[in-house]
């Protein structure tokens, strides 16, 4: 059985995101999506709350498993029984910084394997922190998250 982690933030889930999640399920026997609890990062959603936003979002996928951690994603997988950290690029400065994360988690963990998949076109403007950015204030980010994510984004901003 192949088993793939798919780690990040996820602060909120964004359509990217999604696109990742449902192209890695077909590649994979099962895709654990990981939030990444980062302490020296001040997210706007609790861990739980990203959790279920994921869920939601992926409710259809069957070989989709949410779960979260602390700590480094080598361990996590290790743990997990994973041997491939999944993982999305959008544009060619997310490969430098990327190749120098997948370098390192070889090095700490010799099966630890990288895949690299390019985000849909249409989605690869789409960041987390630019559609926080343009929630708060008061823009219509429907079209670039899931209903779980743009009504959590509503509620956070007390967008009417």
């Amino acid at each position: 059985m192949s088993i793939a982690v798919y780690s990040g933030s996820f602060d909120p889930i964004t359509y990217g995101h999604l696109d990742i999640i449902q192209r890695g399920a077909q590649i994979f026997d099962h895709l654990i999506v990981a939030v990444f609890h980062n302490s020296d990062k001040q997210p706007l959603f609790t861990v739980e709350e990203r959790c279920a936003m994921i869920r939601e979002a992926t409710a259809d996928i069957k070989n989709v498993e949410v779960d979260s951690f602390d700590g480094l994603v080598v361990d996590y997988i290790r743990r997990r029984g994973a041997d491939v950290i999944l993982r999305g690029l959008r544009a060619i400065s997310d490969f430098e910084y990327e190749l120098k994360i997948a370098s390192s988690n070889r090095k700490m963990y010799d099966r630890a394997e990288t895949m690299f998949l390019m985000t849909n076109n249409k989605h690869s403007f789409i960041s987390s922190g630019m559609v926080k950015e343009v929630a708060r204030h008061g823009a219509d980010v429907s079209d670039l998250v899931p209903e779980a994510s743009n009504r959590a984004l509503r509620k956070k901003f007390a967008i009417k």
